[in-house]
């Protein structure tokens, strides 16, 4: 998946939007460690982030809660942001 998400971030955009849409934490975490790998792995988006590669991982990891801010930090690394919108 990271491969296709760095070949067409448009598509990495409808995936992500989908997810926060469903409201699945889960598969949200696993969308950003898919995308965290397309954005040259957890190094490269944990300094663009401000974050600690080890507080990086535990975020993203099927336990990880993110904070809004590392969430938005993440997402801006990756030259993404979150939105809202009407239903």
């Amino acid at each position: 998946m990271a491969e296709l998400y760095r070949d067409d971030p448009a598509l990495a955009l409808d995936v992500i939007n989908d997810v926060i849409a469903g409201g699945d934490q889960g598969e949200l975490l696993t969308v950003l460690r898919q995308l965290t790998q397309a954005f040259g792995g957890v190094q490269a988006v944990a300094g663009q982030a401000g974050l600690n590669p080890t507080q990086l991982y535990r975020t993203l990891s099927a336990q990880g809660n993110p904070a809004l801010s590392s969430l938005t930090s993440i997402l801006k690394a990756m030259g993404l942001r979150l939105a809202v919108r009407p239903l």
